[in-house]
Parts: C-alpha cells; sequence; structure tokens
C-alpha cells in the first residue's frame, strides 16, 4: 500500500473508516443547508394565495417574501458570537427551534403582519444555519479532503430548494390548488409551510447526537476530548499534526481579533470590495426571482398552476445537477473561465427573456399571456439561466469569497461580504412583485444588464486562483489594476 509518510494513502477514501466518518459527519452538519435552500424557495408556491387571502398588493406581497432574509442577515451576525461562546451544537439547536416554531406560525397565520413575524423568525434559525453548517464541516473535516466535505454545503441547498418546490406541487396537487383546503380545515398553501418541522425537527435531532467541534473544544482549553473527537477522523500518525495546525489558527484568531477591515477606498480596504461586489452581482442578476416567483411568473404568462408547479420543480432539478457539475470543474478547469462563461450564458439569457416578454398580451380575462412561440423560449431562456449560474456564480462566488481575504480579517471580510448578499437578495426580492407588475421586460433587461458587467468585473478584476495556496492569492488582489490572467 503506497502510504505519505505513515499516513495511508487511502486513509480518507469514501471506503475507509476515517473518510466514511468524516463524509457522515459532515453530511448531517449540511441539513442546515437544506433548511437554508428549503425557507428559500417554500413560499413560491403560497404567494399567489397569500396575496389573494390577505388581499394584499404587490409591494406588501414582495415585503413578506423578502422579510425573512432581513432575519437571516441578523441570525448570521448572532450565529458565530454565539456558537463561540456555548458551542456549535447548541446554536445549531436554537437555529432548528427558531425554524420549527416558524414554520408552524407561517403555517397558522391569521393576518399578513402575522405571517411576516414568523418569517423573520424563520429567517432567524436560517441564518443561524447558513454560518453554523459550513463551520461545523470546516472544523470537523480532515484537512485532507476538507474542500471536496465543504461543497456539500452548497449541494444542500440545492437539495433544499427541490424539496421545498417538490413538496409545494405535491400538497397543491393533493388539494387540486394552493388555495383549496388540504387536511384540518387549513389551505394547502399553509401546509407548504407547515411540512418544514420534519427537516427542523431532523436537524434538532441531530444537534444532540453529533460531536461537538475541535476546534470549539480546543479554544476551550479542552484538548483531550478534541483530541478523542480527531482520533475518530484522521490516522494517528496525523492526530498530532491537525491538533497542532488548529491551535495555531485559533492562536492566530485571538491575535488578530482588533484587526480593522478600514481602508483607502470608501473607508474599507480593497480587498473587502471585491468581496462585496461579487457578492452582490450574485444576486443583482436575479437568481432568487426564480425560485421565490417562479411559480406565480408561468401562470403569469399562461400555464396553469400545476404545470407552473412542475416547472418549478424541473428548475430545481436542474439547479442541483449543475451545481455537482461546478463543484467537478472548480479544480479542474478554474475559477475564472467558470465565471466568464457563466455570465455570458445568464446575460443571454435574461436578455432573451426580456425581449420574449415585449410580446406578451392580455386575454379576455384579463390575464397576461405569452402567445406562441414565445412562451416556450422564454421557459428555455429561464432554463439556461439557471444551468449558467447554478455552475458558476452560485458555488464559485463562496469558492473565492473563502480564498481571497488574508487569515487576519478572513471572519469579519467575510461577514461583511455575506451580510451585502443578504441585502441584496433582499432588494431584489421585495423589489420584484412591483416592478413586474409595471414592466416585465425591463426587470429581465436590469438583472441582464448586471449579468453583462459582472463579465466585465471579472475579466479585468478577479484574477485566478486555482491551485494556489490561501496566503499566495492576497497578493493578487492588493494592487490597483494588477493584471488579471
Amino acid at each position: 500500500m503506497n502510504t505519505t509518510g505513515s499516513i495511508p494513502a487511502d486513509a480518507f477514501s469514501i471506503r475507509s473508516a476515517f473518510g466514511r466518518r468524516a463524509i457522515g459527519l459532515s453530511v448531517a452538519a449540511a441539513v442546515g443547508g437544506f433548511l437554508f435552500g428549503f425557507d428559500s424557495s417554500v413560499i413560491n408556491g403560497a404567494v399567489d394565495s397569500i396575496s389573494q387571502d390577505f388581499a394584499i398588493n404587490d409591494v406588501l406581497t414582495g415585503f413578506v417574501v423578502a422579510i425573512a432574509l432581513l432575519g437571516c442577515a441578523v441570525g448570521a451576525i448572532l450565529a458565530g458570537n454565539l456558537s463561540d461562546r456555548w458551542g456549535r451544537l447548541r446554536v445549531m439547536f436554537i437555529g432548528a427551534l427558531l425554524f420549527f416554531v416558524s414554520s408552524l406560525g407561517a403555517g397558522l397565520a391569521f393576518s399578513v403582519w402575522d405571517l411576516a413575524l414568523w418569517r423573520v423568525v424563520g429567517g432567524l434559525g436560517i441564518g443561524i444555519a447558513s454560518v453554523i453548517a459550513p463551520a461545523y464541516i470546516a472544523e470537523i473535516a480532515p484537512r485532507q479532503i476538507r474542500g471536496g466535505l465543504a461543497s456539500l454545503q452548497q449541494l444542500a441547498i440545492t437539495l433544499g430548494i427541490f424539496a421545498a418546490l417538490l413538496s409545494d406541487a405535491l400538497l397543491a396537487g393533493a388539494a387540486g390548488g394552493a388555495d383549496n383546503v388540504l387536511w384540518l380545515g387549513l389551505e394547502a398553501w399553509r401546509w407548504m409551510f407547515i411540512v418544514g418541522v420534519i427537516p427542523s425537527a431532523v436537524y434538532g435531532i441531530l444537534a444532540f447526537t453529533l460531536p461537538e467541534s475541535p476546534r470549539f473544544l480546543l479554544a476551550k482549553g479542552r484538548t483531550d476530548e478534541a483530541r478523542t473527537i480527531f482520533a475518530q477522523l484522521v490516522p494517528e500518525a496525523d492526530l498530532d499534526h491537525t491538533i497542532r495546525d488548529l491551535q495555531t489558527a485559533i492562536e492566530s484568531d485571538r491575535k488578530n481579533a482588533g484587526v480593522s477591515l478600514r481602508g483607502p477606498v470608501l473607508g474599507l480596504q480593497r480587498i473587502v470590495w471585491v468581496g462585496i461586489i461579487l457578492s452582490v452581482f450574485q444576486q443583482f442578476v436575479g437568481i432568487n426571482v426564480i425560485f421565490y416567483y417562479s411559480t406565480s411568473l408561468w401562470q403569469s404568462v399562461g400555464f396553469d398552476e400545476s404545470n407552473s408547479f412542475a416547472i418549478s420543480v424541473a428548475t430545481s432539478v436542474t439547479n442541483v445537477l449543475v451545481t455537482l457539475v461546478a463543484i467537478f470543474l472548480v479544480d479542474r478547469v478554474g475559477r475564472k473561465p467558470i465565471l466568464l462563461t457563466g455570465s455570458v450564458m445568464m446575460a443571454l439569457s435574461l436578455g432573451l427573456m426580456a425581449i420574449a416578454f415585449l410580446f406578451a398580451v392580455t386575454d379576455s380575462a384579463g390575464e397576461v399571456v405569452l402567445p406562441a412561440p414565445w412562451g416556450p423560449i422564454a421557459l428555455v431562456a429561464a432554463n439556461v439561466f439557471v444551468i449558467g449560474f447554478g455552475a458558476s456564480w452560485g458555488p464559485l462566488v463562496w469558492v473565492l469569497l473563502g480564498e481571497i481575504f488574508p487569515s487576519r480579517i478572513r471572519g469579519k471580510a467575510l461577514g461583511v461580504a455575506a451580510g451585502a448578499q443578504w441585502i441584496a437578495n433582499f432588494l431584489i426580492t421585495i423589489s420584484f412583485p412591483a416592478m413586474s407588475s409595471w414592466s416585465l421586460p425591463l426587470t429581465y433587461g436590469m438583472y441582464a444588464t448586471f449579468a453583462a458587467l459582472s463579465f466585465f468585473y471579472v475579466l479585468l478584476r478577479i484574477p485566478e486562483t486555482k491551485g494556489m495556496d490561501i496566503e499566495q492569492t492576497e497578493t493578487l488582489f492588493t494592487h490597483k489594476g494588477a493584471k488579471t490572467d
């Protein structure tokens, strides 16, 4: 058997005990990503019913959909400090509990403001899960396979989106429509929220069964407990090395706790702005419009409710598959070529959608319809857009955010970039209903413009980081106008 030092070359394969344990723990933790994706899209099938039952306008509809994102931002900010104080698993349970309660509350909401409150509560839980899940995976995974295991978070998010849209479609189909009564005198759209108690309960139970993060234990001086956990995850020959590296990283974080993000470019360091701009572009292309409003969108252009749900489910399956493609290609092709290709696909498909909606007409019943061949063209273009995003900007922005920041500011800079992403998501989500009722061609034309701008930003400002140590990438971003090829 080949070895690296005294560590077997296949020590971390899926056939080894160490590999299976690490994968098992990472999959369990990634349920947090599943909750993230589920919450992001579960409202898709309920939007029209909420608007009709509570008699609210487009602006208020957008507010109810988007308000959860503000809760997500607050939850993400709180998660780091709370998990450092109480431990990853306790905070994981808090996130699960918040989402569990919000699922019931939203399903039983008696007014739009009551629903908005529960959406915020759920957002807090999802914000917590969005931070704790990837952090726990990164801290429990052996360094030799950390990259692959960390990608499970993004995969779990796409699976959560798929599960939400599929459950929406099944519930609406069983009731004969989202606004029809299904069980216990409750409409199907209410059950779309209530079923969220299942994944949240699973996540909460896992919080009592998983081992605590070794990094947290080492930070609290509980070295023997951390060693016991790592002994199940890495070979004995690598045990001391793993613990020593982690202790060094913890000490470095303590020394850099007071480091500022301030710099010469509008008050922030240039590298922080790179992270912010990448995050904003990721959201300003309008991807979440597809996952929040697609069922309503396809109904508005002539597809009936059941077909609209089926199209949304198919789109979510596409999203899962292309995320797997991105995971496979990122370390083979490189970050920059994939991002540039994604920008081109998104700009062209969004531009085609904008053109298609120029031909929308209003039928005798007052409904907006896309005449042939523009309905199918818009449908194909929307799915090409999802492919372009899911195989590039969706997962790769997170890869870059993990690579470009120097260790002395990584935690704080990631927090700022993630905050920018939540805010950008909120702005797009809350504005879409009003903008779409005014002009869908203009709305999709705006998203296409941002996709085109993202191409030129990556081309001119983002260097390739494939195969580089994290310490090397910092120098690529420190000089304005540095060559990017």
